[in-house]
Formats: structure tokens, sequence, C-alpha cells
């Protein structure tokens, strides 16, 4: 999808570079000046020189506080004492409670009511009003408008508002004070504020720098509405954060103007971009901070060789999830595995498999017998074991000495059958 040349694209853009400028000169000292560096092990793994900016080390573990903090700052003094309202699931409410309690602006934050509670928690610890309302977002969103308009508050839209956009795009003003010779920024798309505000910034500092934005593919909703496409939208994705089904009227028309390409992402891709982070960059991202990772991992011979920027948007990921996506890449990787192993049932048999193991090196995690549910003879059983292996090579070298034992094999989990 390259630049949309089409009059939306040739008419005055909601928000301006002089906009973002004026923002960061606003938001200073009260958002923290992320770190912007590069990864010598991640640039060596794609063939490219990749720079992080670690938003996910803001106070709330997200760049939302800045275009939060921006909306709040710009209102009058009526409108602030009157209190503000604003509806999300995760980081946009806590930025929004964050900072309008530090401004002593009351502040309503509508959450739909499946919010897992440590969220809602985390929210209510900014000291803001938080109401449950709806079963999803869209609900939720359209409760918050009509309470606030009810209550006379001023709703801060999470992405679709000018002084919002601005506030995000000094994400890319602080990432090209520190490397200006950018040749790419790979950001995520949501509702679309924050590639927006970054665009604009990044095309007017240097305006051949490429700007490509990353949707996770269950979520393609911005590239439906630039390209006229009807590619699905909706399910789980562990991108939560840029699963928007309707992207901004503000955003759209910025990104058909200044946005270069958008990618989809798979949800594995998103396991292994927030799994590589860890591992290597020993940070926490969640899979919306992960996407720019995501996309390399799925179109890095694209930017061989490129000087490229990825934002790493955010941080605020359930740990119980967390844990399930780094095991479940110890099982790609062939360091995690179950087998199924066809013994005779009766004694040593066990002692003489774990003997087999634990010879070639490997650790045995956990063990559980199969006798009913199994299609092997009756005087036989199945044996069921969790392994630990250094990699995949390691994993087909303990198969192999089972086989080799007289073992009927089965790896049930460990990505590439053996």
């Amino acid at each position: 999808m390259s630049k949309m040349e089409t009059p939306a694209a040739l008419a005055p853009l909601a928000v301006t570079y002089g906009d973002i400028v004026r923002a960061s000169a606003a938001i200073r000292g009260a958002v923290l000046k992320t770190r912007f560096e590069p990864s010598r092990t991640l640039s060596e793994l794609f063939g490219a020189e990749i720079w992080l900016k670690f938003e996910n080390q803001q106070f709330t573990a997200s760049y939302k506080e800045r275009g939060a903090l921006n909306k709040l700052l710009s209102l009058p003094d009526a409108e602030k004492a009157n209190g503000v309202i604003a509806m999300s699931a995760g980081n946009h409410a806590q930025g929004v409670a964050y900072h309008a309690h530090r401004l002593a602006i009351p502040a309503t934050i509508v959450m739909p009511a499946s919010t897992p509670t440590i969220k809602v928690e985390n929210t209510r610890s900014h000291g803001a009003n938080v109401i449950l309302e709806g079963q999803c977002l869209e609900d939720a969103f359209d409760f918050a408008v009509r309470y606030g308009a009810e209550h006379h508050m001023t709703f801060v839209h999470p992405f679709n508002d000018a002084q919002v956009i601005a506030g995000q795009g000094t994400v890319a003003l602080e990432m090209l004070e520190t490397a200006p010779d950018l040749d790419l920024l790979i950001v995520p798309i949501g509702g679309g504020g924050l590639i927006s505000g970054m665009a604009v910034a990044a095309k007017a500092i240097n305006p051949k720098i490429k700007v490509i934005g990353v949707e996770a593919q269950l979520y393609p909703s911005m590239l439906n509405a630039v390209k006229h496409a009807s590619l699905p939208v909706g399910g789980d994705t562990l991108a939560e954060g840029i699963a928007v089904t309707s992207p901004g009227d503000l955003t759209q028309p910025i990104i058909e103007a200044l946005v270069d390409d958008i990618l989809l992402v798979s949800e594995s891709s998103l396991e292994r971009a927030v799994s590589l982070l860890i591992t290597i960059e020993k940070t926490v991202v969640e899979g919306a901070g992960a996407a720019g990772l995501a996309a390399l991992i799925g179109s890095h011979r694209l930017y061989k060789d490129r000087k490229i920027g990825l934002v790493l948007c955010g941080g605020n990921i359930d740990t119980r999830l967390l844990a399930s996506v780094l095991t479940r890449e110890l099982a790609r990787d062939g360091r995690l595995s179950r087998l199924a192993i066809d013994i005779p049932d009766r004694p040593g048999q066990l002692a003489k498999v774990a003997g087999l193991i634990g010879g070639a090196g490997a650790n045995v995690v956990e063990v559980y017998h199969q006798r009913v549910f199994t299609d092997v003879p009756a005087k036989g059983t199945e044996l069921n074991l969790v392994i630990e292996t250094r990699d995949r090579s390691h994993l087909e070298k303990v198969v192999t000495g089972l086989r080799a034992g007289g073992y009927a094999v089965t790896v049930k989990s460990s990505g590439a059958p053996i």
C-alpha cells in the first residue's frame, strides 16, 4: 500500500508539525523522555540496525500518557473544573487517570464489565472514578459519551482527537532527535493516534523517511479503510491494545497521506516478539507493544541493512498471559516438549525411559500415565512426559535415543514434527 494519492490526502490534516512541537513543550518534565537505543543483538539477528524506543517504561507503562496529558492541559479552566470522562480497558484509562489526578481534574473512566480486575484497580489507584458498563468497548464508548454529556464532562478520546494525536507525535520527535538518519519507523496501529502523530512529525523532519504501520492480522481495520478492503475483523488477539474495529476519521486521512505501508502480523509472530524482547532486551512488552518487532519477524528481508526505529509502546501484560506466551515459545524452539511413549505396563520401564532421557542430558519436567484413553494394547500404557532440552537438535537427539532403545515415541507439541 503506497501513500494514497487521493483528495483526502491533499486536504489539510488535523494535526501539524507545529502542534506536535507545542505538545512536546507542554508535556516536558511531566512525561518521561524514554530511552531510544540500538539493540546490537536484534540488529545482528535481523540484518538491520534496529533502535528501540522504550515507551513501556513510562510511569503507567505506555505512551498513552503523552496524548492524554496534552489534551488535559489544553482544556479551559471551566472544563477542567467539570471534569473529564474517557472510555478504555487499558493504557488510555491509566494515562488519563494518572495525569488528571496530578492536575486535580476530576476523572471518570468507563470500562467494559469484562475488564480484568487488575486493570480496574490500577485505574482506580490513580484516583479516577471507574464505571463498569457494557459487554464490549463499543457499549462502554456509547455509555461514556451519553454519561459525559449529561454531567457536562469533556470526553477524552483515545485516538480521534487532535490534541491527543499531537501528544503521541512527540515520540517521533524524541526518536529523530537522537537518531536523525533513521530510514524507517515501524509503528503499531490501533485507532491510528500514535502513527498519525509520529508520521506528521517524522515527515516534517525528514521527508524521505518511510513510516510503516502494523496491525494484528485479526484486526485489519485501518488497512480495510485505506485500501477499501473487506478482510474480516475480530477475534482474540495478544495485541488487544490495537484491537480496534473502527479507525478514527481524523487519523485515517493522515495515514492515507503520510504512511507508506501497512503490514499485518500473525499471533505467532506477536508471541515470538514478546519473548525475544524479554530474552534479549530483558524488557516486558505487551502484545501491541511488540507489534513492530513482530512485523520484522514476518518481513525482515524487506528491510535488510536499513536503520529502523521501533516503538515499544506499552508494557501492560497480564502475568499469566505472559507466562503462557513464554512457555509456548519454549515449545516452538524445541526447548520444552511433550512426548507420548508406548511402554509395557510392568515395573522398571519408567526408570529405563528416564535413564535414556537423563543420559542424553535432558530434564523431565512432568510425568503421567494414560492407560484408558489410548490405543496401546491392554498390557501396555502410554507414558506422557514433558521434557526440557537445550534446543531442537538436542530434542531430536533425545527422541532418536528413545527410539533406538525400542520405544515408539510421538512428539506431541514442539513445533515441527520429529
